[in-house]
């Protein structure tokens, strides 16, 4: 069914705003009424996991522009390790009492709605202060809960069709989507908000990764079955999304593949919304690998995506040299990171505007980018408000590291169209739309390639958040008006769909 792509493209098109197809403009949130945006296991053993603060001299932007390789990126030396990044990609950063609403734990990452629908598991060989074993982390209690005990690694490699750093990461980390979360808010347009709101999350997970100086890679193609039952997942309600292996080991697992039982673990409900979502599912299930077989012909090469041919003025990106950038830690620029509700309207300068965008679009190690710097993504913008630019819409070349200049004018209005008819696109300095060529992605990946286009959009994204917030600027997500912006940005953009909206500028 992954080669049925008409599936993809009914889910894309029946969730675009304003008028798509599967969505009800008749639905209304009652916030009040906010899902409990915690997993909570019943009877399982736990470790607790302490933070302790890095030591480590390694700037932020540093961090997210890193590509450790495999043999580099070592072993990890206990569970501190683990705790932080599991801490600095999906813990609780900060609390906030809200008149009227109650307290409010936001996550080292941004989430759509604060819903916090996506989990994170680990899967992993002895560590110290940690036997092998699978466990769910639990961000508000800051402990692993055990579910299987038992080295479970060699189900993942199989899963991944032998995937060398799967086979060779001491630890792995599994990030799961649980549907009702979200939908009871975006409806169907759960599902891109899933890879969003994961993708954010894994741009962290690469960045803390990369200061302890462990190895990563981003894994979208694997037997959906196999991980979901080693993870006891109810996959009509809560699935996986991607897998992110981490670091390098010569104590692989064995060669068989450990049976694996259904366990039926106790747990609180998973939303007090118990409502299932066809359409979710139909693209779930019709984007699914099945075997490891399916999973080898799914990797390979990326398919080239051609840019047009630049016909006006273009400007050379002038990033920061590392010794006059910022040199703020990571876990510091995370801590007080947030999306931004009020940006003003004063300008930044050219010098922060090219640092985030070259370190925010270095590459990702996936297995679906080949060879390493590919991308499905590309990059266009409107400038509202940057020193030595002239405000208009940009396409961003990053082989050249330059921005190609489409239409010169004065955007803030279509920017704030563009995304909803909000103010934050029209008052922030730059707003930045990653579309991709689906057509492309579609025929080379299947409908699998609708997960791995949202979620390199959302990783980049999460990059640009980060990037943002070393340079003390905000930044948040945003959504769009999917045709207006195709529409917007044509002839350049023609036939291609936006996967993330990212805008950027010094708050208000």
């Amino acid at each position: 069914m992954n080669n049925d792509i008409e599936t993809a493209w009914h889910y894309h098109n029946g969730t675009k705003h304003p008028n798509g197809s599967l969505m009800s403009r008749f639905h209304f949130y009652n916030s009040a009424n906010k899902p409990n945006p915690y997993k909570i296991y019943q009877d399982l053993p736990s470790i607790a996991l302490q933070i302790q603060k890095s030591e480590k001299d390694f700037s932020a932007l540093k961090a997210i522009s890193g590509n450790i390789k495999l043999k580099e990126g070592g072993q990890i030396s206990d569970l501190n390790v683990l705790a932080n990044i599991l801490h600095f990609s999906g813990g609780i950063t900060k609390t906030i009492n809200f008149p009227g609403i109650g307290i409010v734990e936001f996550r080292a990452a941004s989430c759509t709605g604060a819903l916090y629908h996506i989990e994170i598991y680990v899967v992993c060989q002895d560590v110290p202060g940690l036997e092998a074993g699978v466990y769910h982390f639990d961000p508000k209690e800051m402990k692993l809960r055990q579910l299987r005990k038992g080295d479970y690694r060699r189900v993942l490699v199989s899963a991944t069709g032998n995937d060398i750093n799967v086979e060779k990461a001491p630890i792995i980390l599994i990030y799961t989507d649980i549907f009702t979360r979200n939908t009871v808010k975006y409806q169907t347009r759960e599902y891109r908000h899933a890879f969003w709101d994961c993708g954010t999350i894994i741009a962290n997970t690469l960045a803390i990764s990369s200061t302890h100086g462990l190895a990563t890679k981003v894994i979208v193609g694997f037997v959906d079955k196999q991980v979901n039952l080693l993870l006891d997942l109810n996959s009509d309600k809560e699935v996986s999304l991607a897998l992110v292996p981490i670091g390098f080991t010569n104590n692989v697992s064995c060669n068989e593949v450990p049976e694996v039982e259904t366990l039926y673990v106790k747990t609180e409900p998973l939303s007090n919304y118990d409502i299932d979502d066809p359409e979710i599912q139909r693209i779930h299930q019709d984007s699914s690998l099945n075997s490891a077989v399916e999973v080898k012909n799914w990797q390979g090469n990326t398919p080239k995506i051609t840019i047009p041919t630049n016909t006006g003025n273009t400007i050379f990106l002038q990033p920061s040299l590392e010794n006059r950038m910022p040199h703020d830690s990571l876990e510091s620029v995370i801590i007080r990171r947030g999306s931004t509700r009020q940006f003003s309207l004063e300008s930044i300068s050219l010098q922060q505007f090219s640092t985030i965008i070259y370190y925010s679009t270095r590459g990702i190690p996936t297995d679906f980018l080949k060879p390493y710097g590919n991308s499905l993504i590309d990059l266009y913008i409107i400038i509202n408000s940057v020193n030595d630019l002239e405000s208009g819409s940009y396409f961003y070349n990053r082989e050249r590291n330059a921005l190609e200049l489409l239409k010169e004018g004065k955007f803030r209005h279509v920017a704030g169209n563009l995304g909803l008819d909000q103010a934050l696109p029209a008052d922030g300095s730059v707003s930045l739309f990653l579309m991709c060529d689906l057509n492309k992605v579609l025929k080379r990946f299947g409908n699998r390639g609708y997960r791995a286009s949202q979620l390199e959009a959302s990783i980049i994204g999460g990059k640009l958040y980060l990037g943002s917030y070393t340079h003390g600027l905000g930044a948040t997500g945003l959504t769009f008006y999917d045709d207006q912006v195709t529409d917007f940005f044509s002839p350049h953009a023609k036939g291609k769909s936006v996967m993330f909206m990212v805008v950027i500028g010094k708050k208000g």
